[in-house]
Order: C-alpha cells, then structure tokens, then sequence
C-alpha cells in the first residue's frame, strides 16, 4: 500500500491515480504546492443529482458559491505557484432570472482568495439543447476560466498550441507578406506619405530592409507595416494616452506587427462539440476530452501531476494519461470512479478509499 504523498513524489507512478470521497476532505489530505495544473467542471447549481451527493443542491446559489470557493481555496493550496486552475461552469435560472453564477464565482475568486484570472475560454458548444422557453434565447456556450497565482512565471508552453503561420512568399523578386503587400508597395506608402518628416521616411525604410532581410533569414514568418499619413487603421485607436502603437506611430511615424515563424496563438473561443458517450446512464454531464486537452499541454510539463476533484468519468485523467502526464482524480461516487477506472484502465490504475487515502488495489 502506497499515500498519497508517495504516489505525488515517486514520478515512476505514472499511472492515473483516484480517490473516493469529498473533495474539500480529500484536498486536505494533500501537501502544499504539489500539482501543476488542476482542471474541473464542478456540479452546476440545482441541475442534476449526482450519485454520492456533493455540492450543488443547497438551498441559496449563495450557499452553492461559499462551498464551492472552500474547495477552490484548497485548489489554491496545493497548486504549485507555476501552476494553472482551469475552471468550466455553467449559469442557472432561478426565478426567471440568470443568476451569473460562472462570473460571481470567478469574481470572489480574485476578490477574496487573490487568484489571478488570464483569459474567459467561450466554450461554444456548436450545438445546444432543446429549448421550450418562449422568451428566452437558447444558450450554446459556457465559460471556462484559466486562473494563476502569479502575474509572471507560471508554466506556458504557447508553442504546443499555435495555428498554423502565416508566410510571406516572393513574387517577381520581391518579398510579398500574407496580406498581400509587397516590401515594394510598403516602400512606395513611405514616399507618397505626407505627414512623415524626412528623418522619418529615412528611418522608416531603412526599419523596413531590416524586417524583410529577417524573413529571408527565417526569423519572421510575416510581417505588417502601418505607415503614418498612409490611409492604414491605427491598432487600439489613435488615442496616444491609451494605445502604445499610436504612441509609436506619433513618435516614429510607423511601428510594425510582427507574425510568429511558429504560428499564432489560438483564440479564446474554442469550438468543440459536447461528450455524447461517456457513461450517460449514471453521469450526465461528462467533459469532453477536446476541452481538456488543450489547457493540459498548454500549462501542465511533462510528467507533471493534473488534478480534477469533481473527476466524474474519468476524462481528465484519461487525456491526461495519453498526454503522458500524470493526474489525480477525486469523486465522491464510487460508481463513476468505476467507470474512470475502467476508461483508463490501458494505463494502469491506483486508488484510494477513506479515511486513511492510501493507494493500491
């Protein structure tokens, strides 16, 4: 038999590791910084029963929000301080009124436990369940937060999951960007300005050799050029106190946006339709995998230790086995830990029951 502090400090278990029982106990159980990344979507206020119980049937969406942040405060505790908490939750009606549920937690959440909030992930579902409201819109969507302890230094691996480039091409000889203006035409746009002084024409295309000699290097992939006096929309306004660019526009007379040679960065928009499959006769709100697979490899390292404490069915553990990190899932329904174990069981599987979480079966 084997704790659970041995199964988070020996990295030869790599298998998916579970624990039966209440999230806010269990988390107790676990020491100070020891998980990299914790990934969840806890019971929805007054939607669904749950085996085993659980928060989400109190009497008051207020008493729903202090229970939730108990554990989203031991969240806090046992995240490392280079780790991220990814968060999806949806709203509810009560009393024909949307009660902002997914905003009021993440808000509290900054408020009072100093979680920093990096991005609102829409989750648009592409497809929404039957409605018979009359004067109501259906919702397709859902939040999912991605919250940090720190505003510098936490674990970002931005390159697992950009798009694919942008590139320039060559055209008669001249270097051409995506957008289709050509180094030539950006040259011609400095000459025909009239608000450039001839200091900064002169600046400005010698910046320009400069940026189109780094794309035949291969240290930019694309590039656009906003001349001033060029007829071009200035990026954020043209307000100096508000936009750095307009700023550098004013000084300079031109400033550059430059395209990464690895891709751009995903959106925070993410389309992805939800599980259909994953033991809907006992749980009815599982995760799909595509939400989780892109916040794993964006924050979590190799071989570092995911955490989700409403783990349901199992999906984040299993993502994250195939992603090869290692995870910990907590459920107080030993039914739905039956069918997480059962889904990852091509990795191997330790549990845990109480009071004593110790692993192995």
């Amino acid at each position: 038999m084997i704790t659970v502090n041995d199964y988070i400090n020996d990295k030869n278990l790599t298998a998916p590791c579970f624990l039966c029982g209440d999230a806010l106990r269990v988390l107790a159980y676990l020491p100070d910084n020891c998980i990299d990344c914790v990934i969840t979507s806890p019971p929805y206020y007054m939607k669904r029963q749950y085996l085993g119980g659980g928060i989400g049937l109190e009497a008051t969406y207020q008493e729903y929000i202090d229970n939730l942040l108990a554990i989203v405060k031991e969240i806090y505790r046992v995240m490392k301080s280079t780790g991220s908490f990814w968060l999806n939750i949806g709203d509810s009606y009560k009393n024909k009124q949307l009660l902002n549920i997914p905003y009021r937690v993440a808000i509290r959440m900054q408020d009072e436990q100093n979680w920093i909030l990096r991005n609102t992930v829409v989750w648009d579902k592409m497809k929404g369940a039957m409605t018979q409201s009359k004067d109501s819109l259906g919702c397709e969507y859902e939040p999912m937060f991605h919250f940090v302890k720190k505003k510098k230094g936490y674990y970002y691996d931005s390159d697992a999951v950009r798009k694919k480039p942008r590139s320039t091409y060559v055209e008669n000889g001249a270097v051409v960007s995506a957008t289709g203006v050509s180094g030539v035409r950006y040259r011609r746009k400095i000459e025909l300005s009239t608000e450039l002084t001839e200091e900064q024409r002169r600046n400005a295309c010698q910046a320009l050799d400069n940026v189109l000699d780094r794309i035949k290097k291969g240290e930019l992939s694309d590039f656009r050029m906003v001349i001033k006096g060029a007829n071009q929309r200035v990026t954020n306004g043209d307000t100096v106190n508000l936009s750095g660019r307009a700023k550098e526009l004013q000084e300079k007379g031109f400033y550059f946006l430059y395209y990464n040679p690895d891709g751009s960065m995903i959106s925070d928009v993410w389309q992805i339709i939800p599980e259909d499959t994953q033991g809907r006769k006992l749980h009815f709100a599982p995760f799909p995998e595509d939400l989780v697979k892109t916040p794993i490899v964006l924050t979590c390292p190799p071989e570092g230790i995911v955490l989700d404490p409403f783990v349901g069915t199992g999906t984040t553990s299993y993502v994250a086995a195939q992603l090869k990190r290692r995870s910990i899932g907590i459920d107080m329904a030993q039914e739905y830990l039956e069918l997480a174990e059962n889904r990852c069981a091509e990795y191997g599987c330790l549990y845990c029951r109480p009071p004593e979480f110790t692993l192995g079966k």
